[in-house]
């Protein structure tokens, strides 16, 4: 016997932007803010970076990042906690332009946990296509810990610098999976796992022919947190019609919208490369939509069934901070 379909319920949009604001994802971003009493936070490509920081080579361009796993992530799942070391990483070399090429951990904690950890990491970086060439690790009787970092080629990077008023705003995702029960994290691993390493290449694709010029993956800030930190830097607003963003089927579409997703990014372009942008997705069979519209002035602006609330004025209020 089969279940009954999901009756998809909506929180008010007053309700939808108290959930995004409060969201940990969203609220803790703000700690970034240190940042900017160490490094020049002027050049969002160069470094501190977007999604990862591009570093001009003799002739190329290299993008890097970084990702820690949050500690109770790795306590209760440490061998879904390296596949997510290897994903976040990639996806953030994505989000920039960038094809992944390495990827480098440091793994700190007891043996079992390790060899999980560890073979988390293989299981992901065989998928993506992108080899693990090294790293740090140290055995301890304690909790393990663990971060990791990416590598990649760039040639015409992503960047919310390029974020314009005028431009469309689009949303790229796999919608084929399930919403994990005890984190905030919607898993196309199972769907995806032949096709995760042509399918995080795209987003080069959509760089290097200038389909597109601005993205950022969506991560633990879910879907709306993560469209206001790629307007951040460039203080423009947007307009989205939650009317027009995709869900999954039997996905409650608030625990979606507050979701890390295996493969979710937004991506804007300008309007006479929108359908471009969609046909390079669309091909592989991924869902790629154009939701909104960047806006002037600086509210993020959420409108459904004639109704709008603003989100977040990006003129007077900031997600971490980095750049005011």
């Amino acid at each position: 016997m089969t279940s009954p379909p999901l009756l998809r319920t909506e929180p008010p949009l007053a309700d939808l932007v108290a959930a995004v604001r409060s969201h940990a994802g969203v609220s803790g971003k703000s700690a970034i803010a240190r940042v900017r009493t160490f490094v020049d936070t002027s050049d969002p490509v160069h470094g501190p970076g977007d999604d990862g920081a591009v570093v001009e080579l003799d002739g190329a361009s290299a993008v890097v990042c970084g990702e820690a796993i949050a500690p109770a992530f790795v306590r209760k799942d440490p061998y879904g906690a390296g596949i997510a070391a290897v994903l976040a990483n990639v996806n953030d070399v994505a989000a920039m332009g960038g094809i992944p090429k390495a990827i480098v951990n440091t793994v700190v904690g007891r043996d079992a946990d390790v060899s999980e950890v560890l073979r988390g990491m293989r299981d992901a970086a065989s998928m993506y296509d992108v080899p693990i060439v090294g790293g740090h690790l140290t055995q301890a009787d304690s909790d393990a810990s663990l971060s990791a970092f990416a590598l990649g080629q760039v040639r015409r990077p992503l960047s919310m610098a390029n974020v314009r008023p005028g431009q469309t705003v689009l949303f790229a995702a796999c919608l084929d999976g399930t919403m994990r029960a005890d984190f905030p994290f919607f898993t196309s691993i199972d769907q995806q796992s032949a096709t995760l390493a042509r399918d995080v290449r795209l987003l080069a694709e959509v760089a290097e022919t200038g389909a597109a010029v601005a993205a950022k993956d969506v991560s633990m800030a879910g879907a709306l947190g993560s469209l206001a930190m790629l307007l951040e830097f460039t203080r423009h607003g947007a307009r989205v019609d939650l009317d027009l963003m995709p869900y999954p089927a039997e996905t409650d579409p608030l625990r979606w919208l507050l979701a890390f997703p295996t493969y979710g990014f937004w991506l804007t372009t300008t309007a006479d490369r929108v359908a471009d942008c969609q046909g390079v997705f669309h091909r592989h069979g991924l869902t790629c939509e154009p939701v909104g519209q960047v806006t002037e002035t600086g509210q993020l602006t959420l409108a459904r069934g004639g109704s709008e609330a603003i989100m977040m004025d990006l003129a007077t209020e900031a997600v971490t901070g980095l750049w005011i």
